[in-house]
């Protein structure tokens, strides 16, 4: 099937992916004067008293920005914003058909760091969290940790958390199967972007050291004293901070790194054969490798079985294990939405990852099943509610509801929409 060619065709036949569409039913013109004037009035003065009612009264609720400068889409790097438009309809088209939530895509003519940060505080007011999305690394984790900071409501960057979330997801059921333990695990992470720099964070946050990490950029491990660490600690102070406290053995070959690791995280650049079989034949017994380049994995699955990996997995769907940033963000943003949440912590994000995992578990963990699929539709409101409790126990939600109330709100969303969307024709 020549998904290229299909692609443009469906996008100039609908012209598009999403549309507005009226919520409220309207039978005649006095409808009007309850829905804008002069009933509508009456609505903003109660807002007026307290912006947080905008939640309560409008669509601000289940609404999300996705907000990207098109500086890095899709592996096709900087393409500017009109460009990136199809990729943020489908992302929002995800997010609607597998969370419930209405996502506007944003791209933005602006590509300065500070600029793309005031566009967002701007238009705060209109949305109930921000999706970034598809912006070059190392801006896109200056943006992320400024709005965190300084918006009210939840902000994601789904190339770092998202990843990250997925693929903690992946390891925490292989290293079950596997039988190796989070404190003495020993991992690779090959590529030094925005996703491996969040994977490493979030893996640490989960109990795995940074010392028992070893991060591969284009020039080979990280480590202290290598020869252009003030030029990373100058222009990238986020992968600074992973040369810092990485590596603890203080390896400076490539080849070296692999030998004796347990976990590699391949988040670099399309393959094959950008990972050689030979470096994961110096890993340990069962080795655990995730080559998620798209469209071509680092490595082919059966490569690097063959080399004696025990558990693969790869970001497309046509291998077992698909390491999807779609199990995470539409359930997360559910789940954050739901409970009105002020943000998205580490902790929510290694909440969605555990549900995943614990669903995989009560199904039955196997090679070729470490990770549910995205058509595994009960998964999503189990994810959400345990994110959403999460919040709630951390103090970051603005209403508290039980982790049933947030369940059967998700469930009832996703219900709603798939029945909407299966009216399309």
């Amino acid at each position: 099937m020549d998904y290229d060619k299909l692609a443009v065709e469906v996008s100039a036949k609908y012209k598009g992916k999403i549309q507005v569409i009226p919520k409220v039913p309207i039978k005649s013109l006095d409808d009007f004067a309850i829905l804008y004037t002069p009933g509508v009035a009456s609505v903003s003065r109660e807002i007026s008293k307290s912006k947080d009612l905008s939640f309560q009264y409008t669509y601000r609720w289940n609404a999300i920005a996705i907000v990207t400068d098109g500086t890095r889409v899709l592996g096709l790097g900087d393409i500017g914003p009109e460009a990136s438009m199809p990729v943020m309809e489908g992302k929002a088209l995800l997010f609607k058909f597998l969370g419930g939530v209405d996502a506007i895509p944003i791209p933005l003519g602006i590509k300065d760091a500070d600029k793309i940060v005031d566009t967002v505080k701007y238009i705060q007011p209109a949305f109930g969290g921000i999706n970034l999305e598809d912006i070059e690394s190392p801006k896109c984790f200056y943006i992320l940790e400024r709005l965190r900071q300084e918006l009210e409501i939840p902000v994601w960057h789904d190339d770092q958390l998202g990843t990250a979330g997925a693929t903690l997801a992946g390891l925490i059921t292989s290293l079950e199967l596997t039988g190796k333990n989070t404190k003495n695990v020993k991992v690779v992470l090959y590529g030094a972007g925005a996703a491996n720099i969040a994977t490493a964070n979030l893996l640490n946050k989960y109990g795995i050291p940074y010392k028992n990490m070893i991060m591969i950029d284009s020039r080979g491990p990280l480590y202290i004293g290598r020869q252009d660490e003030d030029t990373i600690k100058n222009e990238n102070p986020w992968k600074y901070q992973i040369l810092k406290q990485t590596n603890g053995d203080h390896i400076t070959e490539l080849e070296k790194a692999f030998n004796g690791s347990d976990v590699l995280i391949a988040a670099s650049k399309p393959g094959p054969n950008v990972i050689k079989p030979e470096w994961i034949k110096t890993m340990n017994k069962d080795a655990i490798v995730f080559a998620l380049a798209n469209p071509i994995p680092e490595i082919w699955p059966e490569e690097a079985k063959k080399a004696g990996a025990r558990v693969v997995g790869t970001g497309r769907s046509d291998f077992p294990n698909q390491i999807n940033n779609s199990l995470i963000f539409p359930a997360v943003f559910r789940g954050a939405l739901d409970i009105r949440a002020k943000t998205i912590t580490d902790d929510m994000v290694i909440a969605a990852a555990r549900e995943l995992s614990a669903f995989v578990r009560e199904k039955g963990i196997s090679e070729n099943y470490i990770i549910p699929n995205m058509t595994e539709w009960e998964v999503y409101p189990r994810v959400a509610a345990s994110v959403g409790s999460k919040a709630i126990q951390q103090g970051v939600s603005r209403i508290n509801l039980s982790y049933d109330e947030i369940y059967h709100n998700a469930k009832s969303m996703l219900d709603s929409t798939r029945k909407l969307l299966s009216m399309l024709s």
